[in-house]
């Protein structure tokens, strides 16, 4: 027996909570340990700058495609800035000089703005289409990049942020940029280039009403910014409530089954109601922005317009002003100000697709808590080992939440190489912690697990998952077939050796009893076959990955007893050599175990092989007897 320091064991409570019957198809146990939630579930702090340099990223890749549509926007904004120009030129040059039977001029004019009426569309096109395959790579390898790192993220983020959150982040906040680099840029460098050109062209024709015109930048520009800080907040917090719905909305679709068995569709509705008027509301309150700078922004450009006509038909009547050159400056004033109701479209996306950016930037930059070690170390080499075990060890071992609560005391505990642990107690006892420790789900607070005196945190993911394979209580499957699920366990398994693995855990029979055997799709999550069968599977995946150490938490929870029964037996076979540690609430499945841990407030209080516990008389002793006499 191996020595364990914790605390003495305690006098034995008959009001522990450990579950004596065994229903026939029980309900799956619901997570003991959970992290406490985040102060800010709905947020992830985003570094400063993290924003700017993702879409630095995204588009670095992209520079050469994207100074080509740069160069056609450019030239067909100068194309299309030309027209009113020309007007001018033909009004004031050649229409005098057709009076004086010169066509010359008139014909140049009209041949060069035919000719900018055929090269401004055939520009826009190269623009249009060159910038839609920028857009559709950008948000492709966003999207991945969203789905990869969600997968690196450690246990506990997820356990914390919803994946309602992550889903939106990958759906909604993609399509905010989708919709600003697809239309909303393009407006933007439109609204920009032509504001340029046209500035200088009204300055060249005459600066004093080019002055003047321009002049008006400055109320519109006082506009806008107070659009753009007041939208901002709207937009963040519009974010915020799309993704408060689409997680309501999951969570729903994900527990159908209890809210349809205990009627809380009413009360479903109810609260999906509430978050989806508060994402309109948000919505609702963006539009009112958008209405707000649209009409004031109209009322000062038509009010600029009345003025400069009044003041250029003045100096066209005292001779200092062109006619032609005053038509000119009308029609770009004019242009200038077309663009206002385009402007308040883009800031609506921008403001959108910044919030976006910025909440993705946020999670992309969130690195995970079991962080890959720098230097690798490789698990040592041992031939002259009996079976495939190894040695876990944890040394000093403590863990707490960020929070500050505290779940496992600092404890040492040495699992020889080939040992079975059975590990039990109360809920919230810290069993499943342990484990979790041990598949590295977790890195410890304090303290150390070693894997055959290599400190888990020194080894790769690859080899340590290769060496120890955790079995839990979800029985998780993917939609596919059976043989395709257990052989997520080693992908390079042949049909032979998935076979094998289901008749060495007893679920061949009822595998092969399937409509199509292990061709059979278990569809979503699994739902084609039973809770009991699942789990089946999911042991049959953890023994092909064939580990040196198995870890089974809570993993025999959906059987019923003849089903418990032969996975004990097939277990005695396929765990013999190998170190395995089983959490159970179940002391039927302790039988199999070579020694057993009680556990009590994050603390090991017995420790010993199943028959000296119930021999003696402490926690175990008392929870057996319990357990025995409900069978009677």
């Amino acid at each position: 027996m191996t020595t364990v320091q914790a605390e003495p064991a305690k006098p034995a409570e008959p009001t522990d909570p450990v579950e004596p019957v065994q229903p026939a198809e029980p309900v799956e146990p619901v997570e003991e340990e959970l992290p406490p939630p985040s102060e800010d579930e709905e947020d992830i702090p985003v570094p400063p700058g993290a924003a700017r340099a993702l879409l630095r990223s995204l588009l670095g890749p992209h520079r050469g495609r994207i100074a080509v549509a740069m160069t056609a926007i450019l030239v067909q904004q100068a194309v299309l800035q030309s027209g009113p120009l020309l007007v001018a030129v033909a009004m004031d040059r050649g229409i005098p000089a057709l009076r004086e039977h010169d066509a010359g001029p008139l014909i140049a004019v009209i041949g060069a703005y035919a000719l900018c009426a055929v090269l401004g569309p055939l520009l826009q096109w190269a623009f249009v289409k060159i910038g839609a395959r920028i857009n559709q790579d950008v948000l492709l390898e966003l999207r991945g990049r969203i789905f990869r790192h969600a997968q690196r993220l450690s246990l506990d983020f997820h356990e914390r942020y919803t994946s309602g959150r992550i889903i939106s982040r990958a759906t909604s906040d993609i399509d905010a940029l989708r919709e600003l680099l697809s239309e909303g840029l393009q407006e933007l460098l439109t609204v920009f280039l032509s504001v340029c050109y046209i500035s200088v062209l009204m300055l060249v024709m005459d600066w004093r009403l080019g002055l003047v015109s321009l002049a008006s930048f400055v109320p519109l520009g006082l506009i806008a910014r107070s659009f753009r800080r007041r939208s901002l907040r709207v937009y963040r917090r519009s974010r915020t409530k799309a993704a408060s719905m689409i997680v309501r909305f999951t969570e729903t679709m994900n527990g159908i089954r209890p809210v349809q068995a205990f009627r809380r569709e009413r009360a479903g509705d109810a609260a999906f109601a509430v978050v989806n008027e508060e994402s309109v509301r948000a919505t609702a309150d963006g539009l009112l922005e958008i209405a707000r700078y649209v009409g004031l922004s109209r009322v000062t450009a038509n009010v600029w317009i009345t003025g400069v006509v009044l003041l250029g038909a003045y100096r066209v009547s005292d001779g200092t002003l062109a006619l032609g050159v005053l038509t000119a400056l009308t029609l770009y004033l004019r242009r200038l100000f077309d663009p206002i109701d385009h402007l308040a479209m883009f800031l609506n996306s921008y403001q959108s697709a910044a919030a976006a950016l910025e909440k993705i930037a946020g999670l992309l930059a969130h690195e995970p808590t079991v962080a890959e070690p720098a230097e690798p170390a490789p698990l040592p080499v041992r031939a002259d080992r009996d079976g495939k075990g190894r040695e876990v060890r944890f040394e000093r071992t403590a863990f707490g939440y960020r929070t500050g609560k505290q779940v496992l005391e600092p404890f040492d505990l040495a699992v020889p190489a080939g040992q079975t642990v059975a590990v039990v107690g109360a809920t919230g006892a810290g069993k499943s912690t342990v484990a979790k420790l041990l598949a590295r789900f977790y890195d410890p607070t304090d303290g150390r697990v070693l894997l055959d005196g290599v400190d888990l945190r020194e080894l790769a993911t690859p080899e340590l998952r290769r060496g120890v394979v955790m079995v839990t209580q979800e029985s998780f499957l993917f939609s596919g077939t059976v043989a395709e699920n257990i052989a997520i366990g080693r992908p390079g398994a042949g049909r032979a050796e998935v076979e094998q693995a289901a008749r060495d855990i007893g679920a061949y029979e009822f595998i092969a009893a399937l409509p199509d055997g292990f061709d059979t799709d278990v569809r979503k999550r699994g739902g084609r076959i039973s809770a009991g069968q699942r789990q089946l599977v999911a042991f049959a995946r953890a023994l092909l990955a064939d580990p040196a150490v198995l870890i089974l938490d809570e993993a025999t929870s959906s059987l019923d007893v003849p089903g418990e029964r032969a996975v004990q037996h097939a277990m005695r076979t396929v765990l013999a050599g190998r170190t395995a540690v089983i959490i159970a609430h179940r002391l039927s499945t302790v039988e199999i175990a070579d020694r057993v841990l009680v556990m009590d407030q994050g603390r090991i209080v017995e420790d010993g092989s199943p028959q000296e516990l119930i021999d003696g008389s402490g926690r175990f002793a008392a929870l057996h007897r319990a357990w025995r006499d409900s069978l009677v």
